[in-house]
């Protein structure tokens, strides 16, 4: 299934790759590599992920990749990646796109 991200979701992984980036540029590229993989993997395995807990909604689930969250949804046409954080956060409704 084709996976598409969503504007929100690019822009938090710029801000997560800057602040890692303040340590170190490559770790930085390393680590975004590793999330977009990730993410792209939910087109093949779209139920990987668990509902999130705080949404208890069954279309939207998450992975979890090292402290961060991917947030996704699957439509009858594609896997779209919602946002991705940091994991010790609570995520609320209104803060995922339309």
């Amino acid at each position: 299934m084709k996976v598409v991200w969503t504007s929100e979701a690019f822009s938090k992984l710029d801000e997560i790759e800057s602040f890692i980036a303040q340590d170190s540029q490559k770790r930085a590229s390393v680590f975004i590599d590793s999330l977009l993989e990730k993410g792209d993997l939910i087109g093949s395995f779209p139920d990987i992920g668990r509902v999130v807990p705080e949404l208890s909604r069954s279309e939207i689930r998450e992975i979890l990749v090292g402290n961060y969250r991917i947030v996704y949804r699957q439509t009858p046409e594609h896997i779209e990646i919602l946002t991705v954080f940091e994991g010790h956060r609570l995520l609320r409704f209104e803060e995922l796109p339309p």
